[in-house]
């Protein structure tokens, strides 16, 4: 059986994902990416290595992506995360042509084919307030925990603007409207409008196409997803659970198994590619 790792070093998160050749996912972990890079690569990649009961030279081909991809020193490739992105969600969803990556420091669009090819692409550029750091920041400074940010926004009844493209001047709205006695769910809804407004404008930046794919970490709160739909007045494809944040570990796995048959084909298959799991 061979077996493929796809490992994504995020600015806030590190995820990893192992994969067999029948498209089965073995075991999937992630933990804080901190700024050990090289350490938090390993320890995640060992993690997944042993909750599915394998070694390492079990692993035909490691493929990495994320803003840390060049600290992973096991790799064998490593690629982009608008490319893993493209892959992983093309695999989900093989009609995706638009895909709306919001993550913990960054916000990305971009438009595909039918290939999995980016064809273009934008990135947020309006600081923190673009993305998921905001919402987190936010709640914080209300008293509540990330986990408890669903919950919140499904009690609010009147959502209030936060136009500040700026994290700063956009944090100074939330203290105002605390002060002003409104509620902390309304704020929170708010701010996920705030932010579901710039990544439309930023899927039109790319001229964006149905299917419309979200991934990344906000997506897990099932608010993003439906605001976005309702602006876009379309149908999106959200991944179930917490695989919204696997999206692109699982491209690399699949672009290392991809990977392997054109090395197969040019007669030059890695010695550990052909080792029984």
């Amino acid at each position: 059986m061979i077996i493929t790792a796809g490992l994504d070093i995020g600015s806030t998160y590190t995820k990893a994902l192992l994969q067999n050749e029948e498209g089965e996912i073995l075991s999937k972990a992630m933990i804080p990416t901190g700024f050990k890079l090289q350490e938090v690569a390993r320890a995640i990649y060992d993690e997944v290595l042993e909750s599915a009961g394998l070694r390492e030279d079990d692993i035909a081909y490691v493929i990495a992506t994320g803003p840390g991809r060049h600290q992973v020193d096991f790799k064998d490739l490593q690629v982009t995360d608008l490319t893993a992105s493209a892959r992983g969600a093309n695999h989900l969803f093989p009609g995706t042509r638009t895909i709306l990556d919001v993550g913990g420091q960054t916000m990305k669009a971009s438009r595909v084919d039918e290939h999995a090819k980016v064809l273009s692409f934008r990135l947020n550029d309006k600081c923190a307030a673009g993305t998921g750091a905001f919402l987190e920041k936010t709640a914080r400074y209300m008293g509540y925990d990330i986990e408890e940010i669903s919950a919140l926004m499904t009690t609010s009844k009147q959502p209030v603007p936060i136009s500040g493209v700026c994290a700063v001047f956009a944090e100074s709205e939330v203290i105002n409207h605390l002060s002003l006695g409104t509620a902390p769910a309304d704020i929170m809804q708010g701010a996920i409008e705030s932010l579901t407004g710039r990544s439309v404008q930023l899927m039109k930046r790319v001229r964006a196409d149905p299917e419309f794919t979200l991934i990344g970490g906000i997506l897990r709160f099932e608010t993003m997803g439906k605001t976005v739909s309702d602006l876009l007045d379309a149908e999106v494809n959200v991944p179930d659970s917490d695989m919204v944040q696997f999206v692109p570990s699982l491209g690399c796995a699949i672009l290392g198994r991809r990977r392997l048959e054109k090395l197969q084909s040019d007669g030059d298959v890695p010695a550990r590619a052909t080792v029984p799991a």
